[in-house]
């Protein structure tokens, strides 16, 4: 039995390799290989003409792709380009983008970013008919094939592209970049976006459907993988153990199936959920993220959100603006009444909101911060709500350090859908987080010595190293969302929606 399963695993790969080599032949040949040869040389393999015409028809359609209009119409030459395919991309649009003023110039280490987002473009262009990216392309024969040699032998398919990993300080431009980046890929790819918490929650919400199987993050990673052969993250971030103990299983699935990753971060690879319980664990998923990606530092030291004009919002500070925060809320609804209403999240859970109307949410910061609720409540908030009223943001310290990792997904998920907020604090933004620090912000303050006891120390001091590095990345949005720019595109965007949705039900009324 072992040499018979010996040779349908050689015959298996010197298929795949066959496959490989026909499929670059559309990006490497300047003349297309003669049928007849074709015949020829997968006979060998036991391939049959039909097959041999299929995918001709596919090389031709993936050629074609590649030269409609919309891939044209925002695209230029590079003179030293050695192909057609770097025509256009993220690093044309970012310059086009600075020649109109719709955004300002970026440093170096911006420039040097999206070189990278460019060549990790290219190279996808070049490798889309290898890589599986085409969703159209995806023929069913291939499907039996594959789920066929499935049965006798383990299946392996790298993508011979690597992704990218981007990491750096707050503000510098990371996601705005990958989004860049993302736009500018063809529509028919295999191709997702999406926040690193909203991911997760997918995750858990997949392996809630697959209880009773072997292997349930295979056939999660089956999935996701099956709809998206591009993987988008956008602030990568380990906080949760369950989240750290399931990533590198899942992730080697993802890898084994072709899956591109391509995440921004506020921390380095080795830096990953540090200090974290049973980081051992973790650790195979570090390297292999290393392996399976490029990863690059964005070195720059400026925090673009802080050139807004911040200050122009609904931040108020005080004890006493609580009477201020309502009245500026009553003034959003308008005419219509506030009431309290409740709304859906993932695995059948429900969020109860205190005063809601007009796409506007009212809640104590308690209410909010101070109950066991995580991202897929704030998520299913703001797939209902578009602004958010929070009363009573406190100092953050040892003594409230829950509530401030509550605090810090609250931001993100409200960022990540562009959401407005009015609230009330006990200090500016940088003061809500003085009293949290890393472990090695907090030696250099205090150095133990022998001679010195616990006693003196700050007792409100709050040591926490994925706080510590979360919260700048939180001061900086902050300050972005109470900055007239935000709330100015926050207006126009939801006045936009707003419109399109009365059409449709003005449209709607008109069939009816």
């Amino acid at each position: 039995m072992r040499p018979a399963f010996q040779s349908v695993r050689r015959l298996h790969s010197a298929y795949l390799r066959q496959e490989r080599d026909i499929s670059f032949s559309v990006v490497r040949r300047t003349k297309p290989i003669p049928l007849a040869n074709q015949v020829q040389q997968a006979s060998a393999f036991k391939i049959s003409p039909r097959d041999i015409f299929e995918r001709n028809q596919e090389s031709y359609l993936f050629s074609r792709t590649l030269y409609t209009p919309s891939a044209r119409d925002n695209t230029q030459v590079s003179t030293d380009s050695t192909t057609d395919f770097s025509k256009g991309g993220p690093l044309v649009e970012f310059e086009r983008r600075i020649a109109a003023g719709e955004l300002v110039d970026g440093d170096n280490s911006q420039v040097g970013t999206i070189r990278e987002l460019q060549r990790l473009y290219d190279e996808l262009v070049e490798s889309a008919n290898a890589c599986r990216l085409d969703k159209y392309e995806a023929s069913e024969k291939a499907g039996r094939s594959r789920w066929f040699w499935s049965r006798f032998v383990p299946q392996s398919s790298y993508s011979p592209v690597k992704g990218l990993y981007l990491y750096g300080g707050v503000g510098t431009g990371k996601t705005m970049l990958m989004d860049l980046f993302f736009d500018q890929l063809p529509s028919n790819w295999r191709k997702k976006r999406i926040h690193f918490h909203d991911f997760m929650l997918n995750v858990h919400s997949r392996l809630q459907r697959q209880k009773g199987v072997a292997d349930p993050l295979e056939d999660v990673a089956a999935e996701i993988s099956d709809e998206s052969i591009l993987l988008c993250l956008d602030e990568f971030m380990v906080t949760d153990v369950a989240d750290a103990l399931i990533l590198n299983r899942l992730f080697g699935h993802l890898f084994s199936n072709g899956v591109i990753l391509v995440s921004t971060s506020n921390r380095a690879p080795d830096n990953l959920y540090e200090g974290g319980l049973q980081r051992d664990l973790f650790l195979p998923f570090i390297a292999s993220l290393k392996e399976r990606c490029v990863v690059h530092e964005i070195g720059s030291s400026v925090d673009y959100r802080k050139l807004t004009s911040a200050g122009q919002g609904f931040y108020f500070i005080g004890e006493n603006s609580s009477d201020l925060l309502k009245r500026k809320f009553q003034m959003l609804i308008g005419e219509h009444k506030a009431y309290p209403q409740e709304v859906e999240v993932v695995m059948g859970r429900k969020l109860q909101v205190p005063l809601g109307a007009n796409g506007c949410a009212y809640f104590s910061f308690e209410d909010l911060c101070d109950k066991p609720l995580g991202a897929a409540d704030y998520f299913g908030l703001f797939k209902k709500f578009h602004t958010l009223a929070l009363e009573g943001v406190p100092i953050f310290g040892l003594h409230n350090r829950t509530t401030a990792y509550r605090f810090v997904t609250l931001v993100d998920v409200m960022y990540e859908n562009k959401g407005r907020l009015l609230c009330t604090a006990a200090g500016t933004p940088s003061q809500l987080f003085e009293r949290v620090v890393t472990i090695s912000n907090a030696r250099n303050m205090s150095p133990r010595t022998s001679s010195r006891s616990r006693r003196n120390d700050d007792i409100e001091l709050c040591v926490d190293n994925e706080l510590g590095f979360a919260k700048d990345r939180i001061i900086s949005r902050l300050t972005e969302m109470n900055s007239t720019e935000y709330l100015e595109q926050h207006a126009s965007m939801w006045a936009e929606k707003h419109s399109s949705e009365k059409n449709t039900k003005e449209d709607d009324a008109l069939v009816a």
